[in-house]
């Protein structure tokens, strides 16, 4: 994935309204309507959550009518998956590394024993 996209299409997920709409969106295609009436926010304000949403590549927009229907577009969400998951190996497996070289080099050291802290009689009757 090309780093100007993968950056947009992070950005686009920075929102939580925007990643609201992609969950409402999981669910199956929806008008633009549909998708401002949950949130207390204007029209032109979901539009252009919408425009970045689009600019990113995760949904497609269509018209139908005088409808204007939106669909969530998996690819681009598969790609920013890819990249996450890549980067999920190398930090487990870099770990994982770490602590055998680790194990290896410096064994656990002996935990000390704790002392038992039961209060004395002495100090309960004083009270």
């Amino acid at each position: 994935m090309a780093p100007a996209t993968l950056d947009a299409t992070f950005a686009a997920l920075a929102d939580p309204t925007r990643r609201a709409i992609l969950a409402r969106l999981a669910r199956g295609e929806a008008t633009v309507n549909e998708l401002a009436r949950p949130f207390a926010i204007s029209l032109p304000a979901v539009s252009r959550h919408l425009k970045v949403l689009e600019r990113a590549a995760l949904i497609s927009r269509r018209i139908d009518g005088q409808h204007r229907r939106c669909r969530l577009n998996g690819a681009a969400l598969a790609a920013a998956s890819d990249w996450l998951e890549f980067y999920r190996r190398f930090w487990s497996d870099s770990l994982d590394r770490l602590a055998v070289h680790l194990g290896t080099v410096h064994p656990p050291a002996p935990k000390p024993r704790r002392k038992s802290r039961a209060p004395s009689r002495q100090s309960s009757r004083r009270r």
